[in-house]
Formats: C-alpha cells, structure tokens, sequence
C-alpha cells in the first residue's frame, strides 16, 4: 500500500496535567474519506489541533506526506497542503464572502490560479456566490460553514480536515453540508472528517475510528461501524 497522506503514531497530549490523547495511531490514505467519531470530550477536536500543529504531542510522532510535522510551524503546515476547517466556523466576519475566499489563497502565488479556485468555490457553493460582497458575519450559520470550507479549499489542500462541520445546523443545512463533503470527496479530495453525527460521517465515510476518553477503542469501514452493535448502541441511538 502507498505511503498514507497522513500517519498518526502513538501520540500522547496533555492539557496542563489532563491526559486528553492516549497513545492513539491512525492513517488517511490518499482519496479516502476517514471519520473520528465520539461522544463530546472524546478527544477528536484536540487530535486535529494536533495535526495541525495548535497542540504539541508529549510522545508519538504525526507524519503529512512522509514528513514528520513534529518542528513545523501552522501556517507552515498550511503552505504543505493541510487545511483544518475549525469548529464554529470561525470566518472573518468584518470581512465579505469574497475577501474570506481571498484570505484563504494565502498561500497561493498566481493571481490566475486565485481567480480559477474562487470561481471553483462558487460552483460547488452557488449560495456564496449571491452573497459574494455580504459581510461574512451577517450569513447564516450553514453559509458560514459553506464559506469557512470554501476558504479551505482555496489552499488547494492535500488533505482537508473538518471539525464538527454539521454542529449548531438545522437537519436540511446539515444534509446539504454532507452531500457537500461527499461532492469533495467525488472530486478527489482526501478528508479528515470530525463529526458528533455519527450516523451522517460513517454513511460517507471509507473508513472510521470510534473515540473514546482519548483512546482509539474501535475502527473499521464506514459500513462495518454502522452495522456494529456497539457502535449503534453508543452513536446511533440504537
């Protein structure tokens, strides 16, 4: 098998004198879609910030294209191809839709390849492209969490992170939000996927690690986990 995009190795996190992750190792394979799932304070949103360079791993090693990330600074990590949508969307609200696309080709150096990658944007969210010069803070919290992928993707990242990208949305936003992902996905992208709506991530995932009080304590396919009893039990209500 390839190298994978991204191999977690037996990393170990500390919150001041909290152990948040325990030894957990994963990998995102080239075009896969992999979902983190688990209850609240499982740990997930502190993995990615991990990832992404935010938080400093005690032990254990993160590789991003066979590079170790362990020295490297974020916006470095960025400028490598990994893109973290945050949760709660975090957009420059003073800003319009169209600035925050721009914000996010930071790392971009063609003015026509910036141009190419907004118009891309705007296909696969036409909702954006209506509020093109609105001001990011008077959108909708689903239009916010459009924008706030939309800029991500103007990295032209080699892998996407997405943090609890469905939280706070009305059920139609958050349909619209995984036909979105699964849309990516279509299109080549590899994903990291972080998600409390356990029953949405697995049904697009490849692939799915159940978290637990910051312990990796099931993987399997996205299918295989649906069909789990445990995993039903605990995150399918049922």
């Amino acid at each position: 098998m390839s190298e994978p995009v991204l191999k977690v190795d037996n990393i170990n996190v500390f919150y001041g004198s909290i152990h948040a992750i325990k030894g957990i190792s994963f990998e995102v394979h080239d075009g896969e879609i992999v979902t983190l799932i688990g209850a609240n304070g499982a740990g997930k949103s502190t993995t990615l910030n991990t990832i992404s360079g935010l938080l400093h791993p005690s032990t254990g090693s993160v590789a991003f294209l066979g590079e170790s990330l362990a020295k490297v600074q974020p916006h470095k990590i960025v400028e490598k191809g990994l893109a973290q949508v945050p949760e709660g969307r975090r957009v420059f609200s003073q800003m319009t839709v169209q600035e925050n696309l721009e914000m996010g080709a930071y790392t971009q150096t063609k003015q026509a390849n910036i141009e190419t990658d907004i118009e891309n944007v705007y296909s696969l969210f036409p909702r954006l492209k209506e509020r093109m010069n609105q001001t990011a803070g008077t959108l909708s919290g689903g239009e916010q969490q459009m924008l706030a992928m939309g800029r991500a993707l103007m990295s032209r990242p080699k892998l996407l992170m997405l943090d609890e990208p469905s939280m706070g949305l009305a059920p139609i936003l958050v349909e619209q939000i995984f036909d979105i992902i699964a849309n990516l996905h279509k299109q080549g992208s590899t994903i990291l996927l972080v998600e409390q709506n356990a029953q949405m991530a697995l049904s697009i995932a490849s692939r799915g690690y159940v978290m637990e009080t910051g312990k990796i304590v099931t993987t399997g396919t996205g299918q295989e986990l649906l069909a789990s009893p445990e995993v039903r039990k605990a995150y399918l209500g049922g």
